[in-house]
């Protein structure tokens, strides 16, 4: 297993650069000798910097011999400068940050140092069972080391996912807070205009948090009674949307139309580029910190209010689509106004029957049911 070197050289124009150099041997078995520019000593101010953005190629390089072995810290990097490079639009900014996160909290830490062919399934799955974590968190590790191995896999640096033999759930331990009809109105009555607007546009919408902070006045088309998501925003972040399918036109009702241009009449910030809910602190450049509204402002009166469920920006859109199953809504109408790509991800996850529906349904079976248990009995 070879090191190679990194060595900075001068160039004619512009400022000097790191080379890494090593050598490789052909079919025949002469060595033969490469080099490539790694950046410029701008970029890098040292050896020690030039050479930590060699491990990936280093691992490559060391894969191709024979008997080489990679360790899952090489994937990793490997994966990271590939998969992971800043401005590549294959993967939105919040995947990028949540994988890094995922690799450099979890997954390096318990075994960077291992070689792949080390990883064995039934040591994953006592690993994920011991991990501090929701279900859904640990499934989101297992996927991460399985998306690292199908990495290894394409660049030929390895040759199996032992990844598809580990078990791993994602089901919550408990469902995901549904607020009624009467909590939402009581929390719009007593919110101020702008956590009131908010509250309004989430639950009548079930926009994500990214794209309810990510709306601009152009967005809204008063007239034609709709709401165009185009952008979402993330840790500060403006990027495209989560899927295809979010990009979809949003309806809104005369009333939520009215309540918009309400607070716009209260707004600093009214131009069709500004943000519509600009933050005043940072001169309207940046929309209000959606966490933060929560926290200071929304939770507290929920709390005053006597609503005990915990209340998140997502629990308006889980709300929204288990208010429209109550309502009738046919299944293809609720997965189009919830734009999902499938249309189990809306009846899976984000809906959830309330007790007047089930009770009706059981109502309409029961005399089916009161006659099967008669028979039943007399037979």
């Amino acid at each position: 297993m070879q090191l190679g070197s990194v060595i900075q050289t001068g160039r004619k124009h512009g400022p000097d650069v790191w080379q890494f150099r090593w050598s490789e041997k052909d079919r025949s078995g002469r060595r033969i000798y490469r080099k490539r520019v790694i950046g410029t000593v701008q970029q890098y101010p040292n050896a020690q910097a030039a050479r930590e953005v060699t491990t990936a190629l280093l691992g490559h390089i060391n894969a191709g011999a024979s008997g080489c072995k990679i360790t899952v810290e090489q994937i990793c990097e490997h994966f990271e400068q590939r998969e992971l490079r800043s401005g590549d639009s294959f993967r939105s900014f919040a995947t990028v940050k949540t994988y890094r996160g995922y690799i450099r909290k979890w997954i390096k830490p318990r075994w960077g140092s291992r070689y792949l062919d080390e990883i064995k399934a039934v040591d994953v799955e006592a690993w994920l069972r011991r991990l501090p974590m929701a279900r859904s968190s640990r499934a989101n590790s297992r996927s991460i080391l399985s998306i690292l191995f199908n990495h290894a896999c394409r660049y030929e640096l390895f040759d199996r996912n032992p990844m598809r033999f580990v078990r791993q759930g994602a089901k919550r331990r408990s469902a995901p807070a549904v607020l009624t009809a009467a909590e939402i109105k009581a929390l719009v009555d007593h919110l101020h205009i702008r956590e009131r607007t908010l509250v309004l546009l989430a639950a009548a919408t079930g926009l994500r948090q990214s794209e309810l902070f990510g709306l601009k006045w152009r967005d809204v088309d008063f007239h034609r009674g709709e709401l165009s998501v185009v952008r979402s925003i993330v840790f500060g972040v403006v990027g495209r949307c989560k899927t295809e399918s979010s990009q979809k036109p949003v309806p809104m009702h005369s009333l939520l139309g009215e309540a918009l241009l309400t607070w716009r009449k209260t707004c600093r910030f009214t131009g069709v580029d500004d943000w519509v809910f600009a933050s005043r602190s940072h001169k309207g450049r940046r929309p209000y910190w959606g966490a933060s509204i929560l926290r200071k402002y929304i939770r507290p009166v929920a709390a005053s209010l006597n609503i005990q469920k915990r209340i998140g920006w997502h629990t308006f859109r889980h709300t929204y689509s288990t208010l429209l199953r109550s309502v009738g809504a046919e299944f293809k109408v609720m997965q189009e106004l919830m734009r999902h790509s499938t249309l189990r991800t809306t009846m899976d996850i984000y809906t959830k029957a309330v007790a007047p529906a089930k009770h009706a349904a059981q109502a309409a079976g029961l005399p089916f049911s009161s006659r099967w248990l008669a028979l039943q009995m007399t037979a």
